[in-house]
């Protein structure tokens, strides 16, 4: 895998070379901006896929399983539509990890409460999951998450480790954030798309396919089609013979600090 700093020593030594050539000979200008757009152009598809671990090392799902277990992540609540996914979930007994935005947690503590109640475990995604949350500097990453891990302690009295940056993305902001904060970076392997499709057919059929075992599914509990498409999928995987655990069953870790 590709890291940042190995990238940028490797662009920049280009860039260094071609700059050191050119007083020996004439090199045009568009090859100094050829390497910089292949720069740009790595730098931007590593930041924005978190499996690449370009910049953080996330677990995105455990290659090392053979047996037919998966998790079930939730991304942006609390929300309205946390109740009937908590219902879903209470039909089929699974449990499942919610990754909170901390304003929702203002405004939704209640549903927090009986996620961490049903016996769910609890991550943190930012305290505004901002649009340009990805341009934020370090300190101010780091009063996010300190912020929404306060709000998550207050309603439930237990200090996550888990975290999922906004979108997947992340940077050398991101990366340096976590290194004071501690906290594990879970990505996924298994993406819903239903933040952004609305066509249920769609969604379980895009989940379905890419089961596997120690997979990492992402949704959000967020939407009416999402509850729907919930139910289908955990019939698909009862059917299928296989189990849903926890995050810290799947990837051998905590989720809060002792």
């Amino acid at each position: 895998m590709l890291k940042h700093k190995i990238t940028a020593v490797f662009f920049i030594s280009i860039l260094m070379l071609l700059t050191f050539f050119s007083f020996f000979v004439a090199i045009e200008i568009k090859y100094f901006i050829m390497v910089a757009c292949l720069w740009f152009l790595v730098v931007l598809i590593g930041s924005s896929f978190i499996s690449l671990n370009y910049h953080v090392n996330a677990y995105c799902n455990n290659p090392t399983e053979t047996d037919k277990k998966i998790a079930i992540t939730f991304d942006d609540g609390p929300h309205d539509f946390t109740l009937p996914v908590l219902d879903v979930l209470k039909k089929y007994n699974v449990k499942a990890t919610f990754f909170c935005i901390g304003k929702n947690v203002e405004s939704h503590p209640e549903n927090l409460k009986k996620i961490i109640d049903e016996g769910h475990v609890i991550g943190n995604h930012s305290y505004s999951h901002s649009s340009v949350f990805d341009f934020y500097r370090k300190d101010r990453v780091i009063a996010e998450i300190k912020k929404t891990d306060a709000l998550i302690e207050s309603v439930t009295g237990k200090k996550t480790t888990l975290f999922r940056p906004p979108y997947g993305v992340t940077n050398p902001s991101i990366r340096r954030a976590l290194a004071v904060t501690k906290h594990k970076t879970i990505g996924w392997n298994i993406r819903s798309l239903d933040g952004i499709i609305k066509n249920e057919k769609f969604i379980f059929e895009r989940v379905i396919k890419r089961i596997k075992p120690g997979g990492i599914v992402l949704l959000h509990d967020t939407s009416l089609q999402t509850v729907i498409v919930l139910e289908q999928i955990l019939q698909f995987l009862q059917k299928n013979n296989y189990t849903v655990v926890s995050l810290e069953q799947l990837l051998h870790i905590k989720a809060y600090e002792d």
